[in-house]
């Protein structure tokens, strides 16, 4: 997924803040289940795939208007979770480095959650693409 720095996305010294490359791996996940013909949040849905799981490496800074690559890959499915590796690049030059991990849950009307399997279906899906 190719991605523009915009303004309000920088700091007072025009670099990224951190926490949008933890967005900006979101987005990427969003395009991935896109591109597997699902949404991560379709209405309505029983199911919910909170983050239990995330961390981001830093290699080099990020200005605003610059124009950077977003991969990212399934690299597990279990029967509850799924992990994923995300990486950002500049003209192959490596921004930061990330994970996520994510869990099938249950929801309830009153709004508690509760860990499920991942449906087969889903679960299929992005085990073919690792």
């Amino acid at each position: 997924m190719k991605r523009r720095v915009q303004f309000y996305e920088t700091d007072a010294a025009g670099i990224v803040h951190f926490s949008w490359f933890f967005r900006y791996m979101e987005e990427a996940e969003h395009a991935l289940w896109r591109e597997n013909g699902l949404s991560i949040h379709p209405e309505p849905s029983e199911i919910g795939w909170p983050r239990v799981g995330a961390a981001c490496e830093f290699h080099r800074a990020l200005k605003f208007e610059q124009e950077f690559d977003v991969t990212i890959r399934v690299t597990e499915v279990t029967k509850r979770t799924m992990s994923y590796a995300c990486e950002m690049t500049q003209d192959g030059l490596k921004i930061a480095t990330g994970s996520l991990k994510i869990a099938c849950v249950s929801k309830s009307p009153g709004g508690a959650m509760r860990s499920t399997e991942i449906p087969a279906d889903i679960a299929a899906r992005f085990s073919d693409n690792r």
